[in-house]
């Protein structure tokens, strides 16, 4: 059965020794950020820093491991990859709460409705102020009112205003820029913490924008998900949700939003954003609020977006090219710029066509390897290995330039507007030449399998 909610989530970190409690007073001013750091460093566990001054508890690193993703979908590493594959083909539509929802226990509005008394934390010290980083937003297309989850930063300007980044390719930033065409000056939004871990890794599954993502999410739950009208603006939120916060983005004004540490480990500079006032802060009683540190990978967002990433990009290529076997897009890379493949090749150049297809994906790789299925793509030794002895750079190493630039990447001039701003990007044909004889590998049949008593007797 899915968790019901994000406390029963907690209760299963708890209980597998991945969620420790912090008793002692921490400062939300880079304190946070340092214990988050250090626990994600060495794999450690989630943090609840329950005296942070405020009257919420803040529960950071929820998504910092790969085992705690295994958590999140009651599954094992052998067996995640198909459940994920699974759930996307069969989505569920979601239902509306019947009684009063969880996520509406405490609803404050006008001057009660303050940002201020949430223990929203600076990470880094060139950090423009508080930032939101867990938060879901929830989102609808004005056109077709469709609505959509996605991750998106929120910087805290006051007791009730907040500015963000919206990409102009992601969907929350495309409806901005629908509703400005259509005349709007107010668009309506909401973010939310402390949900089904679910929804949280839904946000990074990569959908055609006319997908319902409460309806992918109902399907990797594999059960559909409950929701609630908003009180102040026209939306469906989840209705455990631990804290909601309801917005109107102003379509006629910008403020000057950042720096921000993050998922590319350098900072963004500040650049004018748009401005969100707040309409409605409701919560659950005793709720919970949530941390998420970014920075240089791997943090705690990129194994957020990893596994989904995997699946999702895998689902996509293997329409076109049957063959494909396996996909890897390492936290090295901020899981999006860089991407390896294995292929059994049907026909000359078909490495070649997957880099390419690879390349026109929304998640903008700027670098794109494939290499033979004999290659375990989740060991960066095994794909170097492939790199260093089957490629000619000559004949194996394309350079497509004018492409669109990744996000926040900073190697592209940032004076570029979002929208205009473009790169070039690496493919690397690291398979071996097809229909051609190549050099026999040089390994020891059986060593695996290889009775070894005195070498399993040191390792027990």
């Amino acid at each position: 059965m899915p968790y019901a909610d994000f406390r029963a989530f907690l209760d299963a970190l708890r209980a597998h020794g991945e969620l420790i409690d912090i008793e002692r007073p921490v400062e939300l001013y880079l304190e946070i950020g340092k214990a988050l750091r250090q626990t994600a460093a060495i794999g450690g566990p989630a943090l609840n820093f329950k005296n942070n001054g405020t009257a919420f508890p803040l529960v950071g690193g929820l998504y910092n491991t790969r085992a705690k993703a295994l958590l999140a979908f009651e599954s094992t590493e052998a067996a995640v990859f198909d459940k994920i594959l699974s759930g996307l083909a069969k989505p569920i539509a979601p239902v509306m709460t019947t009684g009063k929802a969880p996520a509406h226990d405490v609803v404050l509005t006008g001057a009660d409705a303050d940002l201020t008394k949430l223990p929203i934390p600076t990470y880094s010290p060139d950090d423009g102020g508080p930032f939101i980083t867990p938060g879901i937003v929830v989102s609808r297309d004005p056109e077709t009112g469709v609505p959509d989850l996605g991750h998106y930063r929120f910087q805290i300007m006051n007791a009730g205003e907040m500015s963000f980044l919206a990409q102009p390719f992601h969907r929350f930033g495309k409806h901005i820029v629908k509703a400005r065409k259509m005349g709007m000056t107010r668009y309506p939004a909401a973010v939310v913490f402390g949900v089904d871990p679910i929804l949280a890794y839904t946000c990074t599954i990569q959908v055609p924008d006319g997908t319902n993502d409460y309806e992918i999410a109902g399907g990797l739950r594999g059960a559909p998900v409950e929701l609630v009208h908003a009180r102040t603006v026209d939306l469906d939120v989840p209705a455990h949700s631990e804290i909601v916060i309801e917005f109107e983005v102003d379509l006629t004004k910008d403020v000057l939003e950042g720096p921000l540490g993050e998922y590319t480990g350098y900072y963004t500079p500040s650049s004018m954003k748009p401005l969100a006032r707040v309409t409605a802060i409701t919560h659950r009683t005793g709720a919970y609020c949530q941390a998420l540190l970014t920075g240089i990978p791997p943090t705690e967002n990129h194994i957020l977006k990893q596994l989904p990433f995997e699946a999702s990009f895998f689902q996509m290529m293997k329409k076109t090219f049957p063959t494909l076997h396996s996909v890897s897009i390492p936290p090295s890379g901020g899981v999006s710029f860089s991407i390896v493949m294995s292929l059994a090749q049907r026909y000359a150049g078909e490495a070649r066509h997957a880099i390419l297809a690879a390349m026109s994906t929304n998640l903008r790789p700027k670098i794109v390897t494939v290499v033979d299925t004999d290659i375990n793509v989740q060991s960066s030794a095994e794909v170097e290995w492939a790199v260093a002895f089957r490629v000619q750079p000559r004949r194996d190493v394309i350079i497509v330039d004018d492409l669109p630039a990744g996000p926040l990447d900073p190697s592209v001039d940032d004076s570029v507007p979002l929208e205009a701003r473009t790169g070039s990007a690496i493919g690397i044909d690291a398979t071996r030449p097809f229909g051609q004889e190549f050099q026999k590998v040089a390994d020891v049949p059986g060593w695996q399998e290889y009775d070894f008593p005195e070498l399993r007797a040191r390792h027990t």
